[in-house]
């Protein structure tokens, strides 16, 4: 397969798979979903839905959220881990949406990634899904195929990203973008993974990846 075809394969692959994608994180507005994405950091989707509730439940706006305390934040969302950064976070970027945005999220990296905690990749995540913005968040999913596929050499997230955007046509960046991270949770884990399973893999990962699975 020539790497055209290859990518055909993949898009094809993943649409029929997933002709209907499920939002990962539980939200409501762009706000919830700034904080879903910013307290899914180094923690699992599954944990962040569990703790959400808990947290909207006492603030689901900026307004709300300068109510509370940075303790009282932290406390709530402890079980996602990194509270002590992601509860200052949660706090000050509320603060500044209030202050210079009226209390909206913007939609531009540069604005979201001036906000405390906001990293490319959750700035990415915002655009795409809150506002239909065409972009490409790599997660360790994402860079994880996209090696496997000899479609990126893994030698860092800003690379897969480049690779992907450069690779696949932009209208579907966003679809593609949650197609990926399903496939690789359901077919394509780092642990457990079944090659017999993972059929992208399997017809078209790199040489180096499948020799341990053929030999």
């Amino acid at each position: 397969m020539t790497k055209k075809e290859k990518v055909a394969f993949v898009i094809k692959t993943l649409k029929e798979l997933y002709p209907e994608i499920p939002i990962p994180l539980d939200h409501s507005d762009p706000y919830t979903l700034l904080i879903a994405v910013l307290l899914s950091a180094q923690s699992t989707d599954v944990r962040v839905n569990q703790i959400t509730p808990l947290l909207f439940a006492k603030a689901k706006t900026p307004e709300a959220m300068v109510k509370l305390s940075v303790e009282e934040i932290r406390e709530i969302i402890r079980p996602v881990g990194l509270s002590p950064m992601k509860s200052k976070g949660i706090y000050g970027l509320s603060h500044i949406l209030l202050e210079k945005y009226e209390g909206k999220v913007p939609k531009t990296y540069e604005e979201l990634e001036e906000l405390p905690a906001v990293g490319h990749k959750t700035a990415a995540v915002v655009m795409a899904q809150a506002f239909g913005i065409p972009t490409f968040p790599v997660d360790t999913h994402i860079h994880r195929l996209m090696y496997r596929w000899g479609f990126s050499n893994g030698k860092n997230v800003v690379q897969t990203e480049k690779d992907a955007k450069r690779l696949f046509p932009e209208v579907l960046w966003n679809d593609l973008h949650l197609q990926i991270i399903w496939y690789g949770r359901e077919y394509s884990p780092a642990r457990g993974w079944n090659i017999e399973k993972d059929i992208i893999t399997r017809t078209i990962g790199r040489k180096s990846v499948l020799k341990g699975f053929n030999s």
